[in-house]
């Protein structure tokens, strides 16, 4: 865990790369996505973000399919329309037995980049056999 940590606190420079045909072109270094740490009960819970939607539509189902009674799946702000298509078609297409046993939906406040908070709605979606 800590080469992780410092792999991230040693950031490279951007390289330069030379081609024949055209001038020196900087080279992008990619970071580490950072690790989304999951509180105990999450393991059941999908979270919805820049995937596509038959990619959590899959995650939903391979939880079903390892056991798991029930599976939540969660948004905030664009993308709850996602979750609700996630939930949809999960239930829809690949699990007619599947229904959804509550719907939370809540305002969460988060702070942007800038250090300003805003207000963010969330839904949460549980779906059980």
């Amino acid at each position: 865990m800590d080469d992780i940590e410092n792999d991230t606190e040693q950031m490279q420079e951007p390289q330069t790369v030379s081609h024949p045909q055209t001038s020196q072109v900087p080279m992008q270094t990619h970071e580490r996505p950072q690790m989304r740490v999951r509180a105990p009960g999450d393991e059941n819970t999908i979270f919805i973000g820049r995937k596509s939607t038959m990619g959590y539509v899959l995650a939903v189902v391979t939880q079903f399919n390892s056991g798991a009674p029930i599976v939540k799946v969660k948004a905030r702000g664009k993308l709850i329309s996602k979750a609700v298509d996630v939930a949809e078609i999960s239930k829809g297409r690949f699990l007619p037995d599947v229904k959804p046993s509550a719907i939370n939906i809540s305002t969460e406040e988060v702070q942007n980049e800038d250090g300003t908070k805003s207000k963010v709605s969330s839904i949460e979606i549980s779906l059980s056999k």
